[in-house]
């Protein structure tokens, strides 16, 4: 990030450590306590950009991933989990102390993040093609093998 977070106001988003021109689109309420900020990569209409805030003891639905190339979630501020779950394996990463800043979703896993109680999370998605709705579906019966979070 070149500047600091305040969605409306971004200009450019640092990808692979080189600023990329983007355009504010559209702000959207995910569920209480989730926002997500859309921007459009203006010179390479290839992808798009989330920047996602979730409020202190708030989380995203689990998504399962339908469609897409690439689907790469990036740690930005606060403090919070991202749970990834691929068939049978869950990886948890727990922020700001992972390194892994960015983890690449596969088409057919499944993500949840989570702020923790006392500070809220923001955290990037970029979506390769941008996004289109059926991308992603929100898992609302969960069985016990399927939580994440």
């Amino acid at each position: 990030m070149s500047e600091k977070i305040t969605p409306k106001h971004l200009r450019d988003f640092m990808l692979e450590g080189i600023p990329e021109p983007v355009e504010f689109v559209e702000t959207t309420a995910v569920v209480p306590g989730v926002q997500c900020d859309v921007y459009r990569f203006t010179q390479d209409e290839s992808k798009d950009l989330g920047i996602v805030t979730v409020q202190p003891g708030h989380q995203t639905p689990v998504q399962r991933v339908l469609l897409g190339d690439k689907t790469i979630e990036g740690f930005l501020d606060g403090s919070g989990l991202l749970g990834v779950r691929t068939g049978e394996h869950l990886t948890i990463y727990r922020y700001p102390e992972s390194a892994e800043r960015s983890v690449v979703v596969e088409v057919g896993s499944s993500m949840q993040w989570q702020a923790a109680p006392d500070t809220s999370l923001v955290f990037s998605e970029i979506c390769e093609p941008p996004y289109a709705a059926g991308r992603f579906e929100n898992v609302t019966e969960i069985s016990a093998s399927e939580r994440i979070l």
